[in-house]
């Protein structure tokens, strides 16, 4: 939904700027560039992870000013800034929770896109660079978890680096040369955080230009809506994004604030494990080795898979299937709420990531095994078997004709659908 800029220089300053650098047009379009005027608070998260970014960034850099990125002085090193750098508890905690609080609000972020079809046409780009955006968030956040180096972070370098040894199944010596290239030698050691280090601190950049590429996308084609009809009408349908939706944005990310600040000052261990304030010791294997929460969806569609390779395989595929999701769904409707069967399937693929995110925690039985199994099983079903199938058999309910019969033409049972849509019924 690109519009034409309205912005206009009134001082020969800014249009001699404006000439050359048009950043106070982009400015001025951004504050009144039209939105839907029906979004609900689940559109608040995209400000909230922005403001994350930004808080990760600054408090990410702070601590990158003492920190020792040597194998001898790393754990260390955390501990003197949680004891001897003034307020140096507050930036680890504000870091590290907000770790957590960002995989927290893009997960509800991208459900939510999967729900009201944020992903389908003309939206294909601006989807597959939010999974680009959580992909580098992913790595950026297992470098990060390292850096610790206690026992919990080592090992699970050791761990998930392995993994890339099962490539020599394809080609003999591939995955041996890969893991000896990231490791920077024959072990996890001192090149291996340094080199870990290194991409922790660059990657949080690259965050930002593809967020720039993502907030460019969304402004070509506008934002979806809980309907997922198109605006008709921009000035019965859309409001400017400021005042309206600011106002919107900075009461839900007080919110998300006042959560975010209850976790950093009363419990900001508790998502964490006890094992990693243990040095690391290569000698010493942990009984259990668990990743970070966020990671514990893919960690149990690794350990589902009995072969080595297939367990890698399915780990990657389950990131990229969602690059293909546009595509998938052979639907011809946007939001769930007028797919009335596949909208059980969604709550069915929103329950099996949270019990993958269990089952990842759990030491490995039969039991919990073949449960991994079986929601692994659903998870890629739901995008490669249900998406396709349904779509093209389900019987969708009516549309409203326009966003505005949403909120100008109420039915008389109160469902808000529009009269035309009520009457096709």
């Amino acid at each position: 939904m690109s519009h034409a800029s309205t912005y206009e220089p009134k001082t020969s300053v800014t249009r001699w700027l404006d000439a050359r650098l048009p950043i106070i047009r982009f400015i001025a379009d951004f504050m009144v560039f039209p939105t839907p005027r029906n979004l609900n608070y689940l559109w608040t998260f995209g400000a909230i992870l922005a403001f994350m970014l930004i808080a990760q960034i600054v408090t990410g850099v702070i601590l990158a000013m003492h920190f020792a990125p040597n194998t001898a002085l790393a754990f260390d090193s955390v501990e003197k800034i949680m004891r001897d750098v003034n307020y140096g508890w507050l930036l680890r905690y504000a870091h590290a929770v907000g770790a957590s609080m960002f995989f927290l609000a893009v997960y509800i972020h991208m459900f939510r896109g999967i729900y009201y079809g944020s992903y389908k046409a003309p939206r294909e780009v601006l989807w597959m660079i939010g999974v680009a955006i959580f992909l580098v968030m992913m790595a950026t956040a297992f470098m990060g978890y390292s850096l610790i180096w206690g026992q919990m972070s080592f090992w699970a370098v050791t761990v998930i680096t392995n993994l890339f040894s099962s490539l020599d199944t394809l080609y003999s010596g591939l995955g041996t040369t890969l893991v000896q290239w990231i490791w920077g030698g024959f072990s996890v050691d001192n090149a291996t955080l340094n080199r870990l280090f290194s991409l922790h601190y660059l990657l949080p950049f690259v965050l930002v230009g593809l967020v720039a590429l993502h907030v460019w996308a969304l402004h070509v084609v506008g934002s979806n809506n809980p309907t997922g009809v198109e605006v008709k009408n921009v000035e019965k349908e859309t409001l400017p994004f400021y005042a309206y939706f600011t106002t919107k944005d900075l009461f839900a990310l007080a919110v998300f604030g006042v959560i975010l600040a209850y976790f950093i000052f009363f419990t900001p261990n508790y998502l964490g494990d006890a094992v990693n304030y243990v040095p690391a010791n290569p000698l010493l294997t942990p009984p259990h080795i668990v990743p970070e929460w966020y990671f514990l969806p893919f960690y149990a569609i690794l350990r589902a898979v009995p072969s080595k390779l297939g367990g890698v395989l399915a780990m990657f595929g389950a990131i990229a299937v969602l690059f293909f999701i546009p595509w998938l769904d052979t639907s011809r409707v946007r939001s769930l709420n007028y797919r009335p069967m596949f909208r059980w399937f969604f709550w069915g693929f929103v329950f099996s990531c949270l019990a993958l995110g269990y089952l990842g925690a759990a030491p490995v039985t039969e039991t919990t095994t073949m449960a991994s199994q079986f929601f692994t099983f659903y998870y890629f079903a739901f995008f490669l078997i249900l998406m396709p199938v349904v779509g093209i058999y389900e019987t969708p309910k009516p549309q409203p004709d326009s966003i505005a019969d949403t909120f100008t033409h109420k039915s008389d049972d109160g469902s808000g659908r529009g009269a035309r849509a009520v009457a096709a019924e």
